[in-house]
């Protein structure tokens, strides 16, 4: 018997994620395919006993991992409230208990790659997509000459050669800013890649090489083409330049590669105050509606 559908007056509940990407497709559901979103789905399914619609902040790609990603799910109250632990029965806030038992039985239902550390009551106008102002990503490189440590292995990408860092700061100071992203990026039909890229810095850390990236939003791919155009630069195969000259040509190129999925991570989204949210949400609902000239993920 297949679950129904929450009733019209749901609440909504801000879910913040953690999970290691390396056994999954990507975020987005696929049939035939484990995705870090089909995973979590099932589990609220189960749980609450209706349909969810799971909205997430960023869509990551397969193999891309996540400390600070962002969700919302509309909720059944009563079912949520009948979530609510032994422990918490007859609080004055069922809703709260809820929300604790929901957190709590997630620990159990998810596999170990996938955690939910905080399920909240989001604000009035809250959307985890639409009304996010950016997000941070960081993507980490291993120089070390023995390689990189076998904890690290999924999440670190290991190029055993030491990088110019001041050669790959200037080449990403030239990227910053509000510019048409087509060089570094995969687009889809009907997408824009004009993208405001907010922050580009490279960071030694020991024996590991960071990358952190903050733009209000990224299309497919770009964060790990940014990052192999950095990479060039820093290995001395191509000017600190030239980055920023193939992206004011706004033409694909081979000068670079796309780096593995396994170094990155989506580290944090940043929201507007609470009485902002629903400002927020509507101004990029109406610029994604454009089509071709507003942005997507």
């Amino acid at each position: 018997m297949s679950a129904a559908e929450p009733p019209g007056a749901a609440v909504r509940l801000r879910l913040e994620l953690s999970y290691d990407g390396t056994e999954c497709a990507g975020w987005a559901v696929q049939p035939g395919l484990r995705t870090v979103a089909g995973v979590l789905t099932d589990a609220l399914r189960t749980l609450l006993r209706h349909e969810v619609r799971v909205v997430v902040a960023g869509r990551t790609d397969a193999g891309v991992h996540a400390d600070g990603q962002v969700a919302h799910v509309d909720a059944d109250p009563a079912a949520l409230a009948a979530r609510a632990p032994r422990d918490r029965a007859g609080d004055g806030d069922p809703s709260a208990a809820g929300r604790l038992g929901m957190l709590r039985r997630l620990a159990g239902l998810l596999p170990a790659d996938v955690r939910v550390r905080a399920v909240t009551a989001a604000p009035v106008g809250f959307d985890a997509r639409f009304a996010a102002l950016r997000r941070h990503y960081r993507y980490r490189i291993g120089t070390a000459e023995w390689g990189v440590a076998p904890a690290d292995r999924h999440f670190v990408l290991a190029r055993r050669r030491r990088l110019d860092i001041e050669a790959m700061t200037l080449a990403a100071r030239a990227l910053i800013g509000l510019h048409d992203f087509h060089a570094f990026c995969r687009p889809r039909e009907g997408a824009t890649t004009i993208r405001d890229l907010q922050a580009l810095t490279v960071v030694r850390a020991g024996d590991e090489v960071h990358i952190d990236v903050t733009a209000d939003a990224f299309c497919h791919s770009m964060v790990r083409a940014l990052v192999g155009s950095l990479l060039v630069v820093g290995e001395l195969r191509m000017p600190p330049e030239r980055p920023g000259r193939l992206l004011a040509a706004r033409e694909r190129t081979s000068a670079f590669p796309v780096v593995p999925p396994h170094g990155l991570t989506l580290r944090r989204v940043d929201y507007p105050a609470a009485a902002d949210l629903a400002g927020r949400s509507a101004q990029t609902r109406a610029v994604r509606e454009l089509g071709p000239g507003g942005p997507s993920d």
